[in-house]
């Protein structure tokens, strides 16, 4: 007997991963694009993904290192 989980269809959708991002439109400056463009050659990533990481570090809450060393 076969189960629900024995299909492909089943197998398919338990495989693929939690939806993490979401396609928007953002209008940047010209200057701005382009470093990002030239960073991603030179790093070999995306530039999207080197956008989405400078968003994400100015977002990170300030660490408390030098508070703890007073």
């Amino acid at each position: 007997m076969q189960t629900e989980l024995d299909t492909p269809a089943a197998a398919a959708s338990t495989a693929r991963a939690v939806k993490r991002k979401t396609r928007i439109t953002i209008y940047l400056d010209d200057e701005v694009l382009q470093k990002f463009r030239s960073l991603s050659e030179q790093s070999g990533k995306g530039y999207q993904t080197l956008i989405n990481a400078a968003l994400r570090t100015r977002l990170a809450p300030p660490r408390m290192e030098g508070a703890l060393a007073e």
